[in-house]
């Protein structure tokens, strides 16, 4: 008998995937710019791409923000459709791994559903299956109906017997998607998300950042960033802004995003007398230079969130940052920056704690968060190097 007659499949893989890239199939509702999409650029922008080659399978036929740049940088957008129809959905998703394959690597972000694509993985013979836990959605699951309710016992149950690993944005979400003793299972780890920190470390003019949306110079701008969905509570951060333009008459709201509720958010703040107070930005490629030149202070009273990585964008602008006592503490990276408050406390609570934030804005200064920043495990590169060293384990 040869020697290739008799090793086993994972060596086979082995030599393949010397000869080529490790292939690693990302699942992602569509290549927006959201937490978990910007991070997968900035490491699709920072991965070795000769030893790694990343695609990503969407449930969207429609283009995405990060669609063009993606593909500039080598990678596929995907599209497999009817995640509402399990069946049809199946059926696309074995098609297209035929189609693409080989595939070493499917990486689900994909929440509760991940299950799901791992059990289609598994049948068509991936034979690494990553799941992600990206968001705290435990509150909103414990309300959940009959239905619901089955849906994520089912999906948790698939997930723990199909994934081969777990990571978690945080120890907070690790709980949302593995099972209770989590700690106890060397398949799940915690994984930072990375900011890439060198846009922060530039230069930019205030003046012309602020002229470009008609924001005075000497205005106080409150800014938030987040998709116009429920998460993100921006009906109660008009609350907030209203509160505290009571109390510093230059204040403006610079709201970066878009989403489902966006009209609504639009209309209460007609309502609330504010049209002259708010800018709608809609979606920006320039996040860093609007944190630089434009905001203040960073104000994100969301229902629940995984890590927040916009908070850590925040932090490496140098801003002060207020928000609700529902994100995970490791979002706390530059802590003489932070102040959590809980949802409980009312409108005005909320703008004592901007005001007196603001007051605290000189404790630290920009270069040293970024200093702070570039130990932690929110920098890029160290992001980058645990996953690389996750995916390379299995090789």
């Amino acid at each position: 008998m040869h020697y290739t007659d008799s090793i086993n499949i994972k060596e086979q893989n082995q030599i393949s995937t010397k000869q080529r890239p490790i292939r690693i199939l990302h699942v992602v509702g569509g290549m927006n710019r959201g937490g978990v999409e910007t991070w997968l650029m900035h490491v699709l922008r920072n991965i070795d791409r000769d030893r790694f080659q990343m695609d990503f399978l969407v449930h969207t036929e429609k283009p995405c923000p990060y669609d063009d740049e993606a593909c500039a940088l080598g990678s596929k957008i995907i599209p497999c459709l009817s995640p509402s129809k399990p069946w049809l959905y199946g059926r696309n998703f074995k098609r297209i791994l035929r189609e693409y394959r080989p595939y070493d690597i499917v990486h689900s972000h994909v929440h509760h559903f991940s299950g799901y694509v791992l059990y289609l993985a598994k049948q068509a013979g991936v034979p690494v299956r990553i799941a992600h836990s990206h968001n705290d959605t435990s509150a909103i699951d414990a309300k959940a109906g009959l239905h619901r309710q089955l849906y994520l016992t089912l999906t948790k149950w698939l997930i723990d017997r199909y994934a081969t690993l777990g990571l978690a944005a945080s120890y907070k979400v690790a709980t949302v998607l593995f099972n209770r003793a989590w700690k106890t299972d060397w398949r799940w780890q915690i994984l930072y998300c990375g900011v890439d920190l060198t846009p922060f470390r530039e230069l930019v003019d205030s003046v012309a950042i602020r002229a470009e949306f008609g924001i005075p110079a000497d205005a106080f701008v409150v800014g938030h960033v987040g998709r116009f969905e429920e998460q993100k509570n921006h009906q109660f951060l008009i609350d907030i802004v209203a509160e505290i333009a009571q109390r510093e008459p230059k204040t403006h709201l610079l709201l970066i995003g878009d989403g489902s509720l966006r009209s609504e958010i639009q209309q209460k703040v007609i309502q609330n007398g504010l049209a002259n107070r708010v800018t709608f930005a809609g979606l920006r490629p320039d996040i860093p230079q609007l944190m630089l030149g434009a905001i203040d202070l960073f104000l994100l009273p969301s229902i629940y969130e995984g890590l927040g990585l916009v908070l850590i964008e925040a932090q490496a602008a140098g801003l002060p940052c207020v928000f609700s006592d529902v994100v995970p503490e490791e979002a706390n990276a530059v802590k003489p920056l932070v102040r959590q408050v809980s949802l409980s406390k009312s409108a005005s609570d909320w703008a004592e704690a901007v005001i007196s934030a603001r007051s605290a804005a000189s404790a630290i200064t920009q270069a040293d968060t970024l200093a702070v920043l570039e130990n932690s495990p929110f920098n890029i590169a160290v992001s980058v190097q645990k996953l690389t060293e996750v995916y390379e384990v299995k090789f």
